[in-house]
């Protein structure tokens, strides 16, 4: 080992040297383009999350991509940089990453979809941040809070926070219950048969049109829905403005029997006699006829 080292030239002893201190010098060159263009990337980033919350005119839904965006351009800017240090050619990064890029995505279908769907979303606006909207069966509801390129956090009804992939968003029906000014209110009401139906409709139609909550474009209606057993199914529809609905509601609901009362309509109680008829012959079978008879109870 000794006599091959003795036999290395002085000048390829000063080659190598040469060759490793560029090799290292290079190394630490494109760290410490990645360090810095994490850094910058990150303080990048912050900062036009900070400008873009300022602006009032911004909308909400636009912050979190915009941000995304700009911290994943400038780190992939500094990956290549430190590519570009190693000796490896522009032209060989771009064919590699659209080669990576091709195999990821047939790898990650339902990855690409979500993405693919959070710009169709992002682009169309069917919902914005703070918009409660129900998607499919009903299974998914909530307020919006944040929709990103994979997915969008909705807040339920009970405060629990739930991540939905966008691809289920774009692929079902979405209702948005904010996006129209007004909603109507729909509130069925049972009488008994026996009471005056057209009393009860005047009567309601009373206190829908008393509330001043209640828009009179379009007026309110009241109008009979169906016949039940021992029952008729009264329907009271009033448009009312979007932040009134849910308070007009509630105080037309427990309203509404006071003034049925009032009007001396009653409470429906369903009921049903049993009439057991016994066959005449013995050898036949005994049946079962099952009748309804409307009752109620007066309140």
């Amino acid at each position: 080992m000794q006599n091959l080292l003795a036999e290395i030239h002085p000048s390829q002893w000063t080659s190598l040297w040469t060759g490793l201190t560029s090799i290292a010098m290079h190394l630490c060159a494109a760290a410490l383009i990645l360090v810095v263009g994490w850094w910058v990337a990150r303080r990048v980033s912050r900062s036009l999350k900070r400008l873009l919350a300022s602006q009032s005119r911004m909308d909400a839904t636009l912050r979190p991509v915009l941000c995304d965006t700009t911290l994943w351009g400038i780190r992939v800017v500094a990956i290549i940089g430190a590519l570009s240090q190693l000796g490896i050619e522009t032209a060989s990064i771009v064919a590699v990453l659209g080669a990576a890029g091709l195999a990821i995505g047939l790898a990650l279908q339902g990855t690409m979809q979500n993405i693919a769907a959070g710009i169709m979303l992002l682009l169309l606006r069917p919902f914005r941040v703070g918009d409660w909207i129900e998607s499919g069966s009903g299974t998914v509801a909530g307020t919006v809070e944040e929709i990103s390129l994979f997915t969008t956090r909705l807040t339920k009804s009970d405060g629990i926070c739930e991540y939905v992939p966008n691809s289920a968003l774009w692929s079902n029906s979405i209702r948005n219950y904010n996006r129209n000014s007004t909603r109507r209110l729909d509130l069925e009401v049972e009488i008994s048969v026996r009471d005056d139906v057209d009393r009860a409709l005047a009567a309601l139609h009373a206190l829908a049109g008393a509330d001043p909550r209640a828009l009179q474009e379009p007026a309110p209606q009241v109008m009979v829905t169906r016949f039940d057993d021992s029952t008729v199914v009264l329907n009271v529809r009033v448009w009312a403005k979007l932040d009134e609905f849910w308070n007009m509601r509630w105080d037309l609901a427990r309203r509404v029997r006071q003034t049925l009362n009032d009007a001396q309509c009653s409470l429906p109680v369903r009921t049903r006699e049993l009439h057991i008829v016994q066959a005449g012959d013995a050898r036949e079978t005994p049946t079962v006829r099952v009748s309804s008879t409307p009752r109620a109870l007066t309140q």
